[in-house]
C-alpha cells in the first residue's frame, strides 16, 4: 500500500472506489488501522467501505501510532489526529471530501470539522466512541501503563512490545506508541532514552486531553453549536460506544439527523444504503 508523509508522520492509506471524495476516519481506538472497516467489530458485519466504493472514493488510512503508519513521542491531542488526514487529502490533491468516523474516528472527525471547515463537505458519525464507562476504562488503561513504566521503565515497554502482538486496549503495558515500537527501530531507541518524568508528564496529558467528559470525548458543546455541516449521527448501544454519545451528538449539531436504528437491526444493507442516501441528498 501507499504511504504518504502527513504532518511529518508516515501514513499508510489505500483509496479504492470512483466518485466524490469520502475520508473515512478509522474505528479501533489506539489500533485504529485501516484494515478495521472490515475486520473490527459492527464493521465487519456491516461492510460499509465494500458498499460505498460503489457510489465513492474512499480514502482510508492508518491513524497515527496505528497499523504501519509512524508517530511522535508527544502530547497527543484530536487535532492531532484530524491533521493527520487533513494533509493525505492534500497529498492526494483533493479540495473537499465528506468526513465519515467510526467509533474513535467521530471525535477526530468533529475536530477535523472545526479545525479545517473549508475541507468538509459533510459528516457521518458511525457508533461514537463515549459515555461514562467508555472515559473509565480508557483512563484506566493509561493508569496501568504508567504503573508498568514505574516498574520496568521505558526500556522495559519497549522489550514488551516488541515481544508482543498486543495492542494498548489488549494489553495497556505496551502503551499508546506500541504499534511505533515495533514497526520503527529508530523510534523504539528514542523512546527508551527519553526522560521517564518528561515521558510519565505527557502521557498524563494525552490522557487528560483526550478523554475529558464522559460524554463524546472532545465535542463540547459550544464546538458542535459551531458546527453547521450536514451530518448523519448513527448511535452504537454498547460500554464503549453508549447511545448517548450518539444522541448527545444529535442533539447539538445543529443540523443532525439521527438515525434511530439500534446496531442489532443495522445490516450491511440498510447502513450503507442510509449513509449513501444522505451523502446524495
Amino acid at each position: 500500500m501507499p504511504v504518504a508523509v502527513c504532518d511529518g508522520i508516515p501514513t499508510r492509506y489505500e483509496v479504492t472506489g470512483d466518485g466524490p471524495p469520502l475520508l473515512l476516519f478509522s474505528p479501533g481506538g489506539f489500533n485504529a488501522q485501516l484494515e478495521n472497516w472490515s475486520t473490527f467489530g459492527i464493521y465487519q458485519r456491516l461492510r460499509l467501505l465494500e458498499h460505498l466504493s460503489q457510489s465513492f472514493t474512499c480514502i482510508v488510512f492508518d491513524k497515527r501510532e496505528s497499523g504501519e503508519s509512524g508517530g511522535r513521542l508527544e502530547r497527543i491531542a484530536w487535532d492531532d489526529y484530524a491533521v493527520q488526514g487533513i494533509d493525505l487529502l492534500d497529498e492526494l490533491e483533493i479540495e473537499r471530501a465528506h468526513l465519515l468516523g467510526g467509533c474513535i474516528g467521530c471525535s477526530i472527525v468533529v475536530n477535523a470539522a472545526y479545525d479545517h471547515p473549508e475541507r468538509v463537505q459533510s459528516l457521518v458519525l458511525y457508533s461514537p466512541a463515549g459515555g461514562g464507562s467508555y472515559r473509565a476504562t480508557q483512563l484506566g488503561r493509561f493508569a496501568d501503563h504508567l504503573a508498568y513504566v514505574e516498574e520496568a521503565g521505558l526500556a522495559g515497554v519497549v522489550e514488551l512490545a516488541r515481544a508482543s502482538g498486543s495492542t494498548f486496549a489488549q494489553d495497556p503495558r505496551v502503551g499508546p506508541w506500541a504499534s511505533v515500537l515495533r514497526t520503527d527501530a529508530a523510534f523504539a531507541e528514542e523512546y527508551a532514552a527519553h526522560d521517564a518524568d518528561a515521558y510519565r508528564a505527557l502521557v498524563q496529558e494525552t490522557a487528560e486531553t483526550l478523554f475529558d467528559r464522559d460524554t463524546v470525548p472532545g465535542a463540547p458543546e459550544d464546538v458542535l453549536r459551531g458546527l453547521a455541516f450536514p451530518a448523519l449521527v448513527v448511535p452504537g448501544n454498547d460500554e464503549n460506544h453508549a447511545t448517548s454519545a450518539a444522541q448527545y451528538l444529535a442533539e447539538h449539531l445543529p443540523n443532525a439527523q439521527y438515525w434511530d436504528v439500534m446496531p442489532d437491526e443495522q445490516t450491511s444493507d440498510n447502513a450503507p444504503q442510509r449513509i449513501t442516501e444522505f451523502l446524495t441528498a
